[in-house]
């Protein structure tokens, strides 16, 4: 019992040690995130119960009047970005604080789920310190976060003059088309930016991301000659739809597959004599027979990279297999941009170390970029080329996605106490 006690005086006074390297307005900063905690916690359970996902155009409106008002609270000036019918979102929600000083900063959230109306996972449910809800971590956390640190900078008087866009995208979780439309509000602000800094769920107190791979989608569709299941791999019949689709597939995996950073995943496949898809719904029916040669097979998929050159080597691979058809069938791939890549920059690493810096003068060690390859794509990867950024300063928790998302409530205040000292040493 001496021995642990002992450790903790150590740890307690490295920390002590630490903190001193942090400002007077800095230590205020930390304090104001704490006596708000029980606020923020409060706050993101609200939103949590409220349905968002991202074809329930009404619930993500309003969502997005909830941190509208949260944000013209803190005296932040707020927008709400309808989008064009044809692209059948909801829209995305601005907050600018209109100062004079320090960088121009642009802090990035999404307000929508994956979750949709329909779903069972619809509310918050707390176990001692994990609280599970559609969008608990992914990324309503994220956005909360971004709030209470705005408020902190606020109550201490440390928001006065700053300039700040705060970023709540609806979509994200399934962008609009053309994204020429749905991300050209970002860009803009994002071309009047100096750093852009990312608020999807963290990876710790140890890493962070300057790097996020870029997301493409594909849609493949093969045609046969649909003739009695007897006649098959005669010169008249041919391979069959299925038997190409299969030979295309595997050729993906074992010609394509190997470069590092780069994964492609077929999603879904529907094949036989007739097929039935909806690619908006990413659902549909399809009928046949054994005794039926396959007339048709539909395959949807993704594409992951860490560069354009990277995923346009892709697509020249898997068209050339795509064309190189079984006899009498063909095939048709079709390429769909959604993400780009958010490269690793020496801009990026440079916001990095400075995160890492004030981590260690909190006590909480340093901070290394998180491996690319093991996170998705995300909305900061859209004004990569026009910005210096990093991203994951979200919450920690897990099961994004699934019905067993959960965002682990102990580490909540610290990680929007380094959030709000990130931003503040950053818009001096």
């Amino acid at each position: 019992m001496k021995k642990v006690f002992s450790i903790l005086l150590l740890v307690f006074f490295v920390c002590s040690l630490s903190a001193q390297k942090l400002s007077k307005t800095e230590k205020k900063i930390i304090a104001a995130v704490d006596a708000n905690h029980d606020d923020a916690l409060k706050f993101l359970e609200d939103v949590v119960n409220m349905n968002s996902g991202t074809m329930n155009l009404v619930g993500v409106r309003e969502v997005g009047k909830v941190f509208d008002m949260a944000f013209s609270e803190l005296g932040m000036e707020t927008t709400w970005k309808d989008m064009p019918e044809e692209v059948n979102r909801a829209g995305h929600l601005f907050a600018e604080q209109n100062g004079t000083k320090g960088k121009r900063l642009i802090l990035i959230g999404h307000s929508d789920t994956v979750f949709p109306v329909d779903s069972p996972f619809q509310n918050w449910t707390l176990q001692d310190s994990i609280a599970y809800g559609p969008g608990a971590n992914d990324m309503k956390g994220g956005n909360v976060v971004i709030v209470y640190a705005l408020k902190a900078l606020k109550d201490v008087g440390a928001l006065d003059d700053t300039q700040i866009i705060a970023v709540l995208h609806g979509d994200e979780e399934a962008s609009g088309k053309p994204i020429s439309e749905s991300r050209k509000h970002i860009i803009e602000a994002a071309r009047r930016s100096d750093v852009a800094l990312g608020f999807e769920t963290s990876t710790g107190f140890s890493h962070a991301t300057v790097a996020r791979r870029g997301s493409s989608g594909w849609s493949l569709t093969v045609k046969g000659k649909r003739a009695h299941s007897s006649g098959i791999f005669r010169e008249s019949v041919g391979a069959g739809a299925i038997f190409e689709m299969s030979r295309i597939l595997h050729q993906f995996y074992t010609d394509v597959k190997g470069e590092e950073y780069l994964t492609f995943n077929p999603g879904v496949i529907l094949g036989g004599t007739q097929v039935d898809f909806n690619d908006v719904l990413e659902r549909g029916t399809a009928f046949g027979k054994s005794n039926v040669v396959a007339q048709e097979v539909t395959v949807t998929g993704g594409l992951r990279f860490i560069s354009e050159e990277q995923k346009e080597r892709a697509r020249t691979e898997m068209r050339e297999i795509v064309a190189n058809n079984l006899p009498k069938t063909s095939a048709e791939i079709e390429f769909i941009d959604s993400y780009p890549s958010m490269p690793p920059t020496d801009g990026n690493q440079s916001i990095l170390d400075i995160f890492s810096q004030l981590s260690k003068d909190m006590g909480h060690g340093e901070v290394k970029a998180w491996d690319p390859g093991r996170r998705g794509a995300a909305d900061i990867s859209f004004i990569a080329e026009y910005v210096d950024g990093i991203d994951g300063l979200g919450t920690m928790g897990g099961g994004a996605h699934t019905p067993n998302e959960y965002v682990d409530l102990r580490t909540f205040k610290v990680l929007t106490q380094r959030a709000a000292i990130l931003i503040y040493r950053l818009s001096r």
